[in-house]
């Protein structure tokens, strides 16, 4: 049962003493790629020395996330420009905008966001989206800056049907992680008529551990319970459904970086 974790931070200090284990879990229990979002410039070495590590195995995107943007943003966002220029990444991310944090922040973040997608038309590379409290905020970028060929993720999407079905329809994917198993996130109601051929598969590591091993560190290895959950709420099989996952999540990172 082949399975891809679309994002996991490998790279964090909470990986630091037993990555190798992490690794091995993870290619044990069928979780045989991993894609790791940037944060920002302080995390790109750790990143690409996590790459270096596992060439075949873990794949780095490159961005300016959302919780890191401010009033020094235009060079942070230069960083991201001159990686781009002489190395491949699978994936403009993690980058969006945050209203949970600091809201104070949120012009710049709409700032940064839009010249990241703007290298995400450039490279011809999918964009990897942060949402938090702000999935409707993020449409509307979407939708003002929008290009033919143009795809991506909503990342850990927690929001409506009806939501769903408008970044469906903008030629983006839903990625789907642990909260799908939280008992009140109203995720599994919002997700029982979007069809399967929408969605891709994540993580989140260290952060929200799927059931049962919420409020702990999380691990690409714990995939498989959110495929489970996906299961029981859709009524499939897991085998059946994981490669259909499989095959949604090829094709969003169709780029030669990944095929390596």
């Amino acid at each position: 049962m082949p399975l891809i974790d679309t994002h996991a931070h490998l790279f964090l200090k909470e990986f630091s003493t037993d990555l190798k284990d992490i690794v091995s879990r993870a290619q044990n229990a069928g979780v045989f790629k991993i894609l790791m979002p940037n944060i920002d410039s302080g995390t790109v070495d750790d990143l690409l020395k996590t790459e270096a590590m596992y060439p075949e195995i873990c794949f780095p995107m490159i961005g300016l996330h959302p919780c890191s943007v401010n009033a020094h943003w235009e060079k942070e966002i230069q960083v991201v420009s001159a990686w781009l220029s002489k190395k491949k990444f699978v994936a403009i991310g993690e980058v969006g905008l945050d209203l949970h944090w600091d809201k104070t922040t949120f012009e710049w973040q709409k700032e940064a966001l839009t010249f990241q997608i703007h290298f995400a038309k450039k490279y011809n590379l999918p964009l990897v989206l942060h949402t938090r409290n702000a999935i409707n905020e993020t449409l509307d970028i979407i939708i003002q800056n929008h290009f033919s060929g143009m795809k991506g993720v909503f990342h850990c999407f927690s929001g409506s049907e009806e939501q769903a079905k408008k970044i469906i329809e903008l030629g983006f994917f839903l990625g789907i992680g642990g909260v799908l198993t939280f008992k009140n996130s109203g995720l599994s109601e919002s997700l029982k008529n979007i069809p399967l051929s929408a969605m891709v598969l994540e993580t989140d590591s260290p952060y929200l551990a799927p059931v049962p091993f919420r409020g702990k560190r999380n691990e690409p290895a714990y995939l498989v319970y959110v495929l489970k959950k996906l299961s029981e709420i859709k009524g499939g099989n897991e085998e059946e459904m994981a490669r259909i996952i499989f095959d949604n999540t090829i094709k969003l990172f169709s780029n030669k970086c990944f095929k390596k």
